[in-house]
C-alpha cells in the first residue's frame, strides 16, 4: 500500500506540471493618448542676412505644451522668443557703411506633430530615440526696433544695392510666422525625454527693415527636457496562441497478488457554447421603406435572440431593386431600409445602438435572383 501512496503522490506531481505547461496568456504594451509639455531653455537663433554669421546669432528660448492622439500624430502650442538680429554692410562703397542691430520678439505656433519612428518602425513604448517633424502657423510678435532707426539716420538714406532700408518700423508688429522642422528625443524613463529641435521660420520681407524682394526668415536650435503627464501606454493581455491539447496518463498500481491498470485523464476544460448565428430577411414593397405585417414579427426575433445573447451583434445591410429607380433613389432606398430596422431595435425592443451596424448598397449588390427580393434588409446576429 505504501508504493501505492507514491504513485498517487507522483500523479498529482504530474497534474501539476501538466497544468503549468499550458500555454500561458501573452501581453502587449499599448500607446495611451497623452498631454505633454516642452522646456527648451538652450537655445540659439540665427537670423538670414548679408553681414557676418556671428552677427546674426542671439540667445533663444521656447516653452510647448502638446498632446498626443495616437503613436505618430498630435498638436502643440509652442510659445519662442527673445531677440532676432539684422545687419548692414556697405563699406565697399565710397559712401560706405556697416552697422547691426536686433528687436525682441515672442511667436506663439500652433503646430502639427508627426513622430517618423513610429511612422515608420511601428510603436515601441521604451525605444531610445524618436525622429518626429512638426510644422505649423502662427504670430510673430516684434517690438523695440530702435536700433534699425538710428542706422537708418546715421546712413543718411545711401541706397546700395540690395541693402534699401525701406521698411523701417518701430512700435510693436504683428506678423504671420509659418514654420516647420524636425525634433529628436532620447528616453530617459516613460515620463522624461531629453529633447533637441531645429526649426526654420518664415515671414514677410518687413520683418528686418530691409528690401530684399523675398521672405526673411531666421532658424532655431534648441535643447531642453520633455516631460509626459500621465500614462503614456497600458499593458492588453493578447488570449495564447497555442492550441488547447488533451493528455492521458497510465499509471499501474501493484496490489497483491495482481496488477491493476488504470487510465487517468485529466480534468476537461468546459465546452465553449457555439452559439449559430441568425440570419433574417425583411422585404419590403417597391419604393416602401416600412417594415409592415410578418416582416415585424422578423424584427423582434432579431431582438430575442441579442437578448439571449448579450454578447452579440447584428450587421443590418438594405438593398434595392436594379430593375426600378436610379442610383440616387436606389441608394437612398437601401440606407433607409437599414435604418428603420435598426431603429425598430433601439425603440421598441432596446437594443443597445453600439451593437447594430446599419448601411445600404443601394442596387449595387443584388442578393436575390429574383429582382423584387432584392428590396430588402439582410440582417446576420452573431
Amino acid at each position: 500500500m505504501k508504493l501505492k501512496k507514491i504513485l498517487l503522490s507522483g500523479l498529482m506531481v504530474l497534474g501539476t506540471l501538466n497544468a503549468v505547461a499550458q500555454p500561458q496568456a501573452k501581453t502587449a504594451e499599448v500607446f495611451t493618448p497623452h498631454w505633454y509639455v516642452q522646456v527648451q531653455p538652450l537655445g540659439m537663433q540665427y537670423t538670414l542676412g548679408e553681414v557676418a554669421f556671428k552677427d546674426l546669432i542671439h540667445y533663444n528660448v521656447q516653452l510647448a505644451g502638446g498632446y498626443r492622439f495616437n503613436p505618430v500624430f498630435g498638436v502643440r502650442l509652442a510659445v519662442n522668443g527673445w531677440k532676432s538680429k539684422a545687419g548692414l554692410d556697405v563699406s565697399n562703397n565710397p559712401n560706405g557703411y556697416r552697422t547691426k542691430w536686433g528687436w525682441n520678439y515672442v511667436a506663439p505656433t500652433v503646430d502639427l506633430t508627426v513622430d517618423l519612428t513610429n511612422w515608420v518602425l511601428g510603436y515601441k513604448h521604451d525605444r531610445l530615440f524618436n525622429l518626429g517633424f512638426f510644422a505649423g502657423l502662427g504670430a510673430n510678435i516684434a517690438w523695440d526696433n530702435k536700433g534699425a532707426n538710428e542706422a537708418y539716420t546715421d546712413w543718411n538714406g545711401f541706397s546700395g544695392r540690395y541693402q534699401h532700408l525701406d521698411y523701417i518700423w518701430d512700435g510693436t508688429k504683428v506678423r504671420m510666422v509659418g514654420q516647420f522642422g524636425l525634433t529628436g528625443d532620447f528616453r530617459i524613463n516613460d515620463m522624461l525625454s531629453v529633447n533637441l529641435e531645429v526649426g526654420a521660420n518664415t515671414l514677410s520681407d518687413h520683418y528686418n527693415s530691409k528690401r530684399a524682394g523675398n521672405w526673411d526668415w531666421y532658424f532655431n536650435a534648441l535643447a531642453g527636457v520633455k516631460i509626459n503627464i500621465g500614462e503614456t501606454h497600458h499593458t492588453v493581455v493578447l488570449p495564447a496562441s497555442a492550441e488547447p491539447y488533451h493528455r492521458v496518463d497510465t499509471i499501474y498500481i501493484k496490489e497483491p497478488e495482481r496488477i491493476i491498470e488504470r487510465v487517468v485523464e485529466p480534468a476537461q476544460t468546459a465546452a465553449v457554447e457555439q452559439i449559430e448565428p441568425l440570419r433574417r430577411d425583411i422585404f419590403f414593397t417597391i419604393r416602401v421603406t416600412d417594415v409592415v405585417g410578418a416582416e415585424l414579427k422578423k424584427v423582434q426575433e432579431i431582438a430575442d435572440y441579442m437578448k439571449k445573447y448579450p454578447a452579440s451583434n447584428v450587421v443590418i445591410t438594405g438593398h434595392a431593386d436594379k430593375g426600378t429607380g436610379n442610383v440616387t433613389i436606389n441608394n437612398r432606398l437601401s440606407q433607409k431600409r437599414a435604418d428603420v430596422v435598426k431603429r425598430l431595435l433601439i425603440n421598441k425592443y432596446g437594443i443597445d445602438a453600439s451593437r447594430i451596424s446599419a448601411t445600404g448598397k443601394g442596387h449595387f449588390e443584388q442578393p436575390y435572383a429574383e429582382n423584387d427580393k432584392n428590396r430588402v434588409s439582410i440582417c446576420i446576429a452573431q
